[in-house]
């Protein structure tokens, strides 16, 4: 997992006048919330959290977030991007505590469909979701879940409930049921295509 250290600094004055004010110094309004504290009002160096939320795993990974020099695990919740310029609007943290079980989102991978019976016959694989909501420890947060293609049938459906899962982890929506085991892609023959191409 990628070891992300966001630098913010604690604020008093909040609104939307006070946001347009951090936003013009080239600062990034932000709120951290849960755990046992009060929710806290920071700003952040917009390019900073540019930079760094260009590498996908910010997403799914733990963060630290030092406040004023005091340091605390967060995870990112929301983040509001202005529709044209490089420039965010507003993000909030969520803290996480070592005992508590946090919802995140994480990338989801597709590993061995090459070594399968359908692409060898010249079929594909279409991803419908590349990212699931699951439900776990921080420590167990993984970097990514992988789905293992090398058995899948000409026509099958891949869905959620096919995801290995490391210990400790859990799909939010499978645990609504299974009629929320949602399909996240498919093999399918191309047009044209000949099986034993």
């Amino acid at each position: 997992m990628s070891n992300f250290t966001v630098n913010a600094v604690a604020r008093s004055d909040e609104g939307k006048g006070a946001s347009r004010r951090l936003r013009r110094e080239g600062l990034v309004p932000a709120v951290v919330y849960g755990g046992d504290a009060e929710p806290a009002s920071v700003s952040i160096q917009n390019k900073e959290l540019v930079k760094m939320i260009e590498d996908q795993s910010f997403f799914s990974s733990l963060l630290t977030l030092s406040v004023d020099g005091k340091e605390e695990q967060v995870i990112i919740k929301d983040l509001q991007r202005h529709p044209a310029k490089p420039v965010l609007l507003h993000a909030d943290f969520q803290r996480t505590t070592a005992d508590r079980k946090i919802k995140i989102i994480v990338p989801v991978t597709f590993a061995n469909f090459a070594n399968s019976a359908p692409a060898k016959a010249a079929a594909k694989f279409a991803v419908e979701k590349n990212t699931v909501e699951i439900l776990c420890l921080p420590a167990d947060v993984p970097a990514a879940l992988t789905v293992d293609l090398s058995a899948v049938e000409a026509g099958q459906i891949v869905h959620l409930s096919d995801i290995a899962l490391p210990e400790g982890v859990e799909v939010v929506s499978l645990r609504r049921g299974a009629d929320h085991d949602q399909s996240i892609g498919y093999v399918y023959s191309p047009r044209g295509a000949k099986a034993g191409k």
